[in-house]
C-alpha cells in the first residue's frame, strides 16, 4: 500500500468522527464533564473567578460592562439563537414545517412536550407549597437538539431516517416555543425607546431583503445594532438573534439552470485550448472571480449563513456555554437538589412530562388529525424518541439562569436536576431504541 493512501486511510476515521452528527453531542458532554470536575476540584475558586471577571467594551461615551459569563450568555449565545432562527425559517419555507399536513405530527408532539412538563413542574411546586419556585416552569420545556440527535447518530442504522427527521423537527418547534416563552414571560421590564430602535433596525433589515440585497455583510451590521438595542431594552438580547434570522433572504439571485449556463460560458472562455490568442493572467483571474460570484449568487444568504454558522455554533458556542454554565458543586448542589421544590419540578418535568407529553400528543395526532408515522417508524421508536426529548441541557440551563438569577439555591439545585434528568432521559431513550428491531438491509 502506498504511503499517501495509508495516511489518507489513517486520518479518515477521525475526520468522519469530527464531521458526524454524534460529535457535537459528545463534545457537549465532555465540556459539561470538565466544568463539573473543575468546579469540584481545588481549582474551583479560580474557575468561578474566571467566569465572573468583568470585561468592558467602550465605544465613544457608551460602555457595556459585564462578566465573562454574561458576555457568553447574552452575547455569544445570540449566535446560537440566530442559528435556531435560521433553522426555523428554513423548516417553514422548505422543510417539514412547510405544509400543515407534514408539520402536524412533530408540532403536536412538540406542543405536548412543552405543555405537559410545564404543567407537571407547576403542579410539583404547588404541591410543595413553594411559590418562590414558580418561575422555573419554563426550564423543562425545550429539547437539546445536539444531544438528542447525537444519541440517534450513535445508534446508526438501528433507527429509521424518518425518526431523525421527526425528532429534529420536534426539537426545532419546541425551540421556537422556548424562544417565545423567554420573550414573553422572562422579561421583567421594557425600555421602550431601545425596543423601538430595535424595531427600526428589524424593519431596515426586512426592507433590505425586499430590495433584493443578497450580500451577507449588511445583515451582519444589522445584527450587531439589533443586539445592542435589545441588550438595553430589557428584552433578552438572544431574542434579537431569532428576530434577525426571520428577515434573512431565503431566495437566491441566481437559479441552478442559469448558474449552469453562465458557468459553461465562463469555463469555455477560460479553457481556450489551442487558441492562438489565449487569456492573459489578468483575464483568467477575472473569469475565476466571476465564477466565484455566481457560486455565491446560486446560494441564498439563509443557506450561506446556516452552512457557515453550523460548525461555529455546534463546535464552539454551545460547548463554551456548557463550560461556563454546567459547573456545579456536586456535594452541595446534590443535597439542595434532593430537597428543593424547583429541582423536583425540573426532574418530574423532564423525566415524566417530556416522555408522556410527546408520546401522548403524537398518539392523539394520529387519532384525531389523521397523521401517520414516518416511513419505518414504529411506536417503539416514538417511545424512545419521547425520552430523548427529555434531554433539556442547553436551553434548560439557559432558562434556569433567567428564572432564578437572583435565587442561588434554586438556580444551583435546578442545574443539578437538569444535568441528572437529561443524562437519565438520554440513557433510557438510547436503551429503548437500541433494543428496537434493527432496520432491514437497505431500509
Amino acid at each position: 500500500m502506498h504511503g499517501p493512501e495509508t495516511n489518507r486511510d489513517a486520518s479518515s476515521p477521525l475526520t468522519d468522527f469530527l464531521r458526524s452528527e454524534a460529535f457535537p453531542g459528545i463534545l457537549l458532554v465532555a465540556c459539561a464533564t470538565i466544568a463539573i470536575a473543575v468546579a469540584n476540584s481545588p481549582l474551583a475558586d479560580t474557575w468561578n473567578h474566571l467566569w465572573h471577571a468583568t470585561f468592558a467594551v467602550t465605544l465613544g461615551d457608551a460602555t457595556i460592562s459585564k462578566s465573562v459569563a454574561h458576555w457568553i450568555n447574552d452575547g455569544l449565545m445570540v449566535l446560537f439563537f440566530f442559528f435556531v432562527g435560521l433553522e426555523i425559517k428554513h423548516e417553514v419555507l422548505d422543510g417539514q414545517l412547510q405544509s400543515l399536513r407534514r408539520a402536524a405530527l412533530p408540532v403536536a408532539a412538540a406542543i405536548g412536550g412543552m405543555v405537559v412538563p410545564a404543567a407537571l413542574y407547576a403542579a410539583t411546586v404547588a404541591w410543595h407549597g413553594a411559590p418562590e419556585a414558580r418561575a422555573g416552569w419554563g426550564i423543562p420545556m425545550a429539547t437539546d437538539i445536539a444531544f438528542a440527535l447525537g444519541v440517534l447518530a450513535l445508534l446508526g442504522d438501528r433507527v429509521p431516517p424518518g425518526l431523525k427527521v421527526f425528532l429534529a423537527t420536534l426539537a426545532i418547534a419546541d425551540d421556537l416555543g422556548a424562544v417565545l416563552v423567554i420573550a414573553i414571560f422572562y422579561t421583567d421590564h421594557i425600555a421602550w425607546q431601545y425596543l423601538g430602535l430595535g424595531a427600526a433596525v428589524l424593519a431596515a433589515s426586512y426592507a433590505t431583503n425586499r430590495l433584493g440585497v443578497r450580500k451577507t455583510w449588511p445583515y451582519v451590521v444589522y445584527g450587531i445594532a439589533l443586539w445592542a438595542t435589545f441588550l438595553q431594552s430589557g428584552v433578552h438580547a438572544t431574542i434579537a438573534g431569532v428576530a434577525l434570522a426571520l428577515t434573512i433572504p431565503a431566495r437566491r439571485s441566481l437559479d441552478e439552470k442559469e448558474f449552469t449556463q453562465r458557468g459553461r460560458v465562463l469555463l469555455d472562455e477560460f479553457d481556450r485550448v489551442g487558441d492562438p490568442d489565449p487569456l492573459t493572467n489578468q483575464e483568467q483571474l477575472h473569469v475565476v472571480q466571476e465564477l466565484q460570484r455566481h457560486a455565491t449568487d446560486v446560494q441564498a444568504p439563509l443557506q450561506r449563513m446556516t452552512h457557515g454558522l453550523h460548525p461555529l455554533v455546534k463546535h464552539f458556542v454551545i460547548p463554551v456555554f456548557a463550560l461556563a454554565n454546567a459547573g456545579v458543586d456536586v456535594t452541595r448542589g446534590l443535597g439542595d437538589a434532593l430537597h428543593h421544590p424547583a429541582a423536583h419540578g425540573v426532574a418530574v418535568g423532564l423525566l415524566l412530562g417530556k416522555p408522556i407529553g410527546v408520546f401522548v400528543a403524537t398518539w392523539l395526532a394520529t387519532k384525531l388529525l389523521a397523521c401517520t408515522l414516518p416511513d419505518g417508524v414504529t411506536w417503539r421508536h416514538v417511545h424512545g424518541a419521547a425520552w430523548l426529548a427529555g434531554i433539556g441541557f442547553t436551553m434548560s440551563l439557559f432558562v434556569d439562569g433567567l428564572a432564578f438569577a437572583g435565587a442561588p439555591p434554586a438556580f444551583e439545585a435546578s442545574k443539578v436536576a437538569i444535568l441528572i434528568a437529561s443524562l437519565c432521559a438520554g440513557a433510557v431513550g438510547f436503551v429503548l431504541l437500541r433494543r428496537a428491531p434493527a432496520m432491514p438491509a437497505g431500509g
